[in-house]
């Protein structure tokens, strides 16, 4: 059930919807697969062999944020990381409005493409509720969960649903569409990860021009559009994922999934939770510690 990238006629026919770059493959030394989802094309990496791990991205990432959990976890592991549409190398299909549910119902497609059973789902940022949506619906095929500095119930903080309004307003959305202001600024400032130049080129090119950033417009504006769905998820993940083996790698320097303000919501709904601090990373865990992240998991889920 694995996809593999297409070739000839096929591929050139579809050229103009996907993004027109290939990853070092020393930096990202995977194989490039693609699934045709109900919405649009998905791009994603299936490396290793061994009970299913499935890595899910936030904003303004894409699986490229998970290129050294992978390496470490595939000798052991079957690990499947996502790019979800209008992030990395996945289709940005006319007519997707990038809403979290509309993320969530392509990753099930894709889980149930490659009949994953018995997985761990992997989410940090956006990928946290994305992720957790889609495994309560299939909550029998589930391993364990691990969660990374992100939220499934409604974000109310004062800092967060600013941060919302301001990036929603339409000067930053031309920002974030002319400058590539969350990659820039967020991700690749002065408070983001200690990347290489090639490495933060590798997130530049994953959006390069300013159609290819339609989906990381939407992202603000669902931190408050999206409350419905995550008053279902603080509701639902307790109750059908909450008996389930589940770790917490948490970068406790985080300003945006403030540790004391979210682990103890983690804590109150996983009975089985492990919890790893890691007490010099930020937001953008994957970068920070991988090594630890990587140890974490194979000895909560050996």
């Amino acid at each position: 059930m694995r996809g593999v990238e297409p070739s000839g006629a096929a591929a050139e026919q579809e050229e103009s919807t996907m993004i027109d770059f290939v990853p070092d493959p020393i930096l990202y030394p995977f194989t490039s697969r693609w699934f045709d989802s109900s919405a649009g094309r998905v791009h994603y990496v299936d490396e290793g062999t061994g009970p299913p791990i499935v890595f899910c991205h936030g904003s303004p990432t894409w699986s490229f944020l998970y290129r050294h959990i992978v390496k470490e976890l595939r000798g052991r592991y079957r690990c499947v990381a996502v790019d979800f549409l209008g992030f990395g190398l996945s289709e940005r299909p006319a007519g997707f409005t990038y809403t979290i549910a509309e993320h969530t119902a392509v990753l099930g497609e894709l889980i149930d493409h490659l009949r994953l059973d018995g997985f761990v789902l992997m989410g940090q940022d956006w990928g946290g509720p994305i992720g957790l949506g889609a495994a309560t619906t299939r909550a029998d095929r589930v391993r364990g969960i691990v969660l990374g500095n992100t939220a499934f119930w409604p974000i109310e903080q004062v800092a967060n649903r600013a941060f919302s309004v301001i990036m929603s307003s339409r000067p930053m959305q031309r920002r974030i569409l002319e400058r590539n202001l969350l990659v820039e600024r967020f991700l690749l400032g002065s408070t983001g990860p200690t990347l290489t130049a090639a490495e933060a080129d590798h997130y530049r090119m994953a959006q390069p021009t300013q159609e290819d950033r339609r989906g990381l417009t939407a992202m603000p504006r669902e931190i408050r559009a999206a409350r419905p769905l995550l008053e279902e998820l603080a509701r639902d993940v307790p109750a059908l994922l909450g008996a389930k083996p589940a770790l917490a790698v948490w970068g406790m320097r985080d300003m945006v999934f403030r540790p004391g303000a979210c682990l103890p919501r983690i804590r109150a709904a996983f009975s089985r939770l492990e919890v790893v601090e890691l007490p010099r990373a930020k937001h953008f865990v994957q970068e920070d510690a991988p090594d630890r992240i990587a140890a974490a998991i194979t000895e909560r889920f050996r």
